[in-house]
């Protein structure tokens, strides 16, 4: 069943319809429509849109990108990602002192010169950072020259490692959010972020789903299940658990940016879900500004008019296994994700807005 591709194309028809014009900093325009939301559930497929072509390694090199806490393009371009690009290009155009570099040669040099990638690779603190190493002071009680009482010690939050360590110890609160939206520095971000935060919800399954859920996904008949209860799947460690994720997003590039953002927190989901051994389950995305740039219009209605395939599956490695490494995150590759059954239209060029 694919509904996402279903819901993607009537958000686009509900732009074409009833968004309105606004300008941008880009300078290309829009035509913008408020206050929108995506819902997907993982147990219909893998949400990577057919209806176009995606770049899925693109994506999942920047995902991992994120989580290992990096800031700088040069990792994305080693990898073959340049959706960062223009943001970085734009940042040595406007600071470098001798900025006569085109945009090839500038990733030519990020490529080639540590120090200058070091440099012009930078995009400051936003995603990764914020997400791994999220900069603040905090009150301490303590003893200070002598003096008992409060004060203030500088740090970082890893927010990553404390939702999983969360999820391990106290799956029910209602605390478990990942925020990228740091007030303190967003004036350091060549990007202040679109997709700001998440938050995600686990729940137990009842013996009924859980035998469901095991039998789909070990692709046993229903009937094998009905003799197992609760002690038999756990000695075949399956989860007790679902877990769901939703992200907020203040502005949207609904042709070029949404499909990636679904994909990519869908892929957030499967890895948080396999670290912490539980089901992936709803997918909700809560969005602001959705808006489709002038020069994309076309591409849009393209799009609309064609007929989903199927969703695929995506698959992890056999041997990306928490049991074996404790975390599976600093050890996930690009190369460690199986696209399975992805078919797809071909692919709709559009220009990007920087």
């Amino acid at each position: 069943m694919n509904n996402i591709d279903k819901q993607y194309q009537e958000l686009l028809k509900d732009i074409l319809s009833n968004g309105v014009e606004k300008s941008d900093r880009t300078g290309t325009g829009t035509i913008s429509v408020f206050g929108r939301q995506i819902r997907h559930k993982m147990s219909e497929g893998y949400p990577l849109l057919t209806t176009k072509k995606m770049a899925f390694r693109t994506m999942v090199v920047e995902l991992l990108w994120f989580l290992n806490g990096d800031t700088n393009i040069k990792y994305l371009v080693d990898n073959g990602c340049n959706i960062w690009n223009g943001d970085a290009y734009k940042n040595y155009k406007a600071f470098a002192m001798d900025n006569s570099l085109s945009m090839d040669e500038f990733i030519q040099q990020i490529k080639n010169d540590d120090e200058f990638a070091k440099e012009w690779g930078e995009l400051g603190p936003i995603y990764g950072s914020q997400w791994r190493n999220w900069k603040g002071d905090t009150w301490i009680e303590g003893n200070t020259d002598g003096t008992e009482g409060f004060y203030l010690q500088s740090g970082y939050v890893d927010q990553i490692q404390n939702l999983i360590n969360d999820l391990k110890t106290n799956p029910d609160s209602r605390r478990l959010m990942v925020s990228a939206w740091n007030v303190g520095e967003l004036d350091q971000m060549v990007l202040p972020p679109c997709h700001y935060g998440f938050q995600v919800y686990t729940r137990e399954m009842d013996l009924n789903e859980r035998r469901e859920v095991w039998s789909k996904n070990e692709g046993k008949d229903k009937s094998y299940a009905k003799n197992l209860y609760h002690e038999d799947l756990d000695e075949r460690g399956f989860p007790r658990r679902t877990i769901s994720l939703m992200w907020n997003q203040r502005s949207v590039d609904t042709f070029l940016g949404l499909p990636f953002n679904i994909a990519s927190y869908a892929l957030l989901l499967i890895i948080i879900g396999k670290e912490v051994n539980m089901v992936p389950d709803e997918l909700v995305g809560n969005l602001g500004d959705v808006h489709l740039y002038r020069n994309h219009i076309k591409q849009a209605e393209e799009q609309i008019r064609r007929n989903p395939y199927e969703l695929p599956k995506i698959l992890l490695k056999d041997h990306v296994d928490p049991k074996d490494f404790g975390s599976i995150i600093p050890i996930l590759r690009p190369k460690d994700f199986i696209l399975d059954g992805y078919e797809c239209h071909e692919t709709i060029k559009a220009p990007l807005s920087n």
